[in-house]
């Protein structure tokens, strides 16, 4: 999602100072740029007519079970875009820059530093901490079923949070609320240690989830295995991802391969018990609906999430699809919406609360990618020495298991005229991608078990991301993968997101 508040944080180490404002720039330099039209208003018509094939229908929130679901619970959507206001930030809309990124900075540290939490820490934005180097925060929170929960701390409504960004949804906000619980935590548990090395304990956590679970739920393991040496990420394998000085942030990644949660999004979320509490994520334009999950607000009465029902910190029912008035499916752990070539309706028109041009999602990151001068999917691919996908094997529509009646999928060589044959967008044709590579995910639910087919990133699209975020930790001397490749949680090996989030919420021992 985009943002209009800027900010410039500093590094808050002397290490990080000098990777405070990185640069875009290219991993595949010398691949021609893609055009689909002979002039601009062609390749602006033809990108929207492949625009709106990629949103679907109207469909409503539902408690339900839903055909479109993967087997990753909804959380991750809102984790990678907290991840995403951790590692970018360009105050100025890429839209009306020269279409050079090697001219564009990135005002966020190129480095998985948490530095959207911390801000510029406690010397220089005391407002955000205690005495004692915690966290502040906001109003308690109410919600039916669930108890112990915060708003952001906040000044005439709008969040003193280390990033803007991270309360521009109610979901990412009330995750940046478990991430100041976290570290607060971490504090409670090693009253010993100095601000500096707990916050380090924190970073080493979080980059632990990034890399061992977050990278494997979205990412293919055929593309994850080529980056491992002895099982161990190796600085070595990195193929296309290479800098002198610092990382930087390449386009390809940036606009392209790490939109693909755009594609996870759901319709909307349930909060909590309440009956009112299954919000759409934007108001209809139609039917205004304040209770719609768009941010920059105080949370309100009633909103406190009920973290269950995103991560799965305890196992509940599955659901019976189509049953609307059962218990089972008002409780149930959500889950993210397949990575493939088609996005929400609420998404064909950004409302103002998001975007100040509330257009397609799906428009603007096509045409971005055109004017930013990203070459197609099969230019990468070739690049890569991989065969690209065929023109059949893209297909614009949902991955569902059985497509139904009104659920269109349709041949992108078919689309404009066929100025898309051999000359798919790069976003597009990574989310097609991963159509192809699906992975069976037996999903943590109490009974029967229940197993998934979920799309993951291929070898273009899961390429790009794990080498730029594994390339960023090798390149931060402070990081996991710098300081201490061998690190683990003291809970052991399998420390996840759910552990992560538990932590925050007071349940199990503690963390050092």
């Amino acid at each position: 999602m985009s943002s209009r508040h800027a900010i410039t944080p500093r590094g808050l180490n002397a290490t990080r100072s000098s990777l405070s404002q990185g640069r875009f720039g290219r991993m595949f330099r010398n691949l021609t740029p893609a055009k689909f039209g002979p002039n601009d208003a062609d390749n602006i018509g033809n990108l929207a007519a492949l625009a709106d094939n990629m949103v679907g229908d109207f469909d409503p929130p539902k408690d339900s079970p839903d055909a479109e679901e993967s087997g990753i619970p909804a959380l991750y959507t809102y984790f990678g875009q907290f991840i995403d206001h951790d590692i970018t930030f360009d105050p100025v809309s890429l839209l009306t820059k020269q279409q050079d990124p090697d001219g564009l900075v990135d005002f966020r540290t190129p480095a998985l530093d948490l530095d959207n939490l911390y801000g510029r820490g406690p010397g220089d934005q005391p407002y955000m901490y205690d005495n004692s180097g915690k966290f502040l925060l906001g109003d308690p929170l109410t919600g039916t079923g669930v108890s112990n929960a915060n708003d952001l701390p906040r000044f005439k409504g709008r969040a003193l949070i280390g990033d803007p960004r991270n309360d521009e949804n109610s979901i990412v906000s009330q995750f940046q609320g478990l991430m100041l619980r976290f570290h607060n935590r971490m504090v409670d548990d090693n009253d010993t240690l100095s601000f500096q090395d707990v916050q380090q304990r924190v970073r080493f956590h979080y980059q632990y989830v990034v890399l061992n679970d977050f990278l494997p739920r979205i990412v293919h393991d055929s593309v994850l295995s080529q980056l491992r040496t002895g099982g161990r990420y190796d600085r070595s394998r990195l193929a296309y991802y290479h800098w002198k000085t610092f990382p930087f942030m390449p386009v390809e990644f940036s606009v392209a391969a790490y939109r693909l949660g755009h594609s996870m999004i759901r319709p909307g979320y349930r909060l909590n018990d309440a009956d009112n509490m299954l919000l759409q994520i934007f108001p209809d334009p139609n039917n205004p609906d304040t209770n719609a999950l768009t941010g920059f607000r105080s949370m309100g009465p009633g909103r406190a999430i009920d973290w269950g029902r995103f991560i799965d910190i305890d196992k509940r029912a599955y659901g019976v699809d189509g049953d609307n008035t059962s218990t089972d499916n008002k409780r149930r752990l959500q889950f993210a919406y397949r990575i493939d070539t088609s996005l929400v309706d609420p998404l064909r028109k950004l409302p103002p609360e998001v975007a100040s041009n509330p257009a397609s999602l799906a428009l603007r990151n096509l045409e971005r990618s055109w004017r930013l001068g990203l070459p197609s999917g099969q230019a990468v691919a070739r690049a890569m020495h991989l065969t690209p996908l065929t023109d059949e094997q893209i297909i614009i529509g949902r991955a569902v298991d059985t497509p139904e009646a009104g659920d269109p999928q349709v041949a992108i060589a078919s689309i404009a005229n066929g100025v898309f044959k051999d000359n798919c967008p790069l976003w597009t044709y990574i989310l097609a991608e991963a159509r192809q590579f699906q992975t069976a995910v037996t999903i943590p639910v109490t009974g029967t078990a229940v197993t998934v087919n979920t799309p993951q990133l291929g070898p273009v699209g899961g390429r790009i991301v794990a080498e730029v975020f594994l390339g960023m930790m090798f390149g931060d001397s402070s990081s996991l993968l710098s300081l201490d490749p061998n690190w683990a949680p003291v809970t052991g090996p399998d420390f996840e997101l759910k552990d992560l989030v538990a932590y925050a919420l007071g349940q199990g021992g503690p963390l050092h």
